[in-house]
């Protein structure tokens, strides 16, 4: 796992193990369809914080986020790549009634556990063989297969915490998938405000400058900013802002340049 303390503008993307995101995906929606057995049929009411989806809502986008992957593998190969990693997280706002349409569709039409066991069975049986580069038409634009693995490891992520907050569960998170999302979203940030003049922290897992303004080089950086993963996680998606996770001290704030609020969030 690369290390979390050598800061970087990101001038050259962020390269990710594949074996690794591969076997993050599995082991998260592991945690999540584990989570959802627990749940009383009253649970899936509950409302969350997703504007009126219900837990069942919630679930029915969870299975869809591995659902695209055997489903996309199933098309023809589209000729060329339309989105990469640094362009994935803004082009998603697009996307959000056209989600809102197919979770509420999804969630009408088959139970949430079975939803969740079918999703798993079929990523199951068309993943492992599928070669890195393979290119999906996603719904977002085509993308390579390794790339959209480690986008699925985001909303895996950015959704178990949405339902553990709806329904008091704790659900784990796979070490490796909160590490991913947490890069990408923060490489995300680097490439949204671009400069060195702020140095983000998101120990262990990512650092990275941005902001215009002079360069910090050397010493300690005159504007730092560092919060925890999943602060990080519901500041870069909206889930909470940024005056309110500061004045919750989730989130340290020093210097004249360190303040994020005109840049979040950095997706929808």
């Amino acid at each position: 796992m690369p290390s979390a303390r050598k800061p970087s503008g990101r001038t050259r993307a962020r390269s990710y193990d594949s074996a690794k995101t591969r076997a993050a995906v599995v082991a998260q929606f592991g945690h999540v369809r584990a989570a959802v057995e627990r749940l009383a049929p009253e649970q899936f009411a509950l409302p969350t914080r997703l504007g009126d989806w219900t837990v069942r809502e919630l679930v029915a986008h969870l299975a869809m986020a591995v659902e695209q992957v055997p489903a996309a593998l199933g098309q023809p190969a589209p000729p060329a790549q339309e989105v990469t990693l640094a362009t994935w997280p803004s082009a998603t706002r697009a996307l959000a009634a056209k989600v809102d349409e197919i979770a509420r569709d999804t969630a009408a039409g088959a139970a949430p556990a079975d939803l969740l066991n079918n999703a798993a069975a079929r990523y199951a049986e068309a993943v492992p063989p599928a070669p890195d580069d393979r290119l999906l038409a996603a719904r977002i634009g085509a993308m390579r297969l390794d790339d959209f693995l480690v986008v699925r490891c985001v909303e895996l992520v950015v959704h178990t915490d949405d339902l553990a907050a709806a329904t008091g569960l704790e659900i784990p998170y796979d070490r490796h998938a909160l590490a991913t999302a947490t890069r990408l979203l923060a490489d995300a940030l680097a490439t949204k405000a671009p400069g060195g003049s702020v140095e983000v922290r998101v120990p262990p897992f990512a650092v990275v400058q941005c902001v215009e303004g002079p360069r910090h080089t050397r010493g300690t950086p005159p504007n730092v900013v560092e919060t925890d993963p999943i602060t990080w996680l519901r500041l870069a998606t909206g889930r909470t802002d940024w005056p309110a996770a500061v004045e919750d001290a989730a989130v340290s704030a020093s210097g004249e340049r360190a303040d994020l609020a005109p840049y979040l969030p950095l997706m929808g």
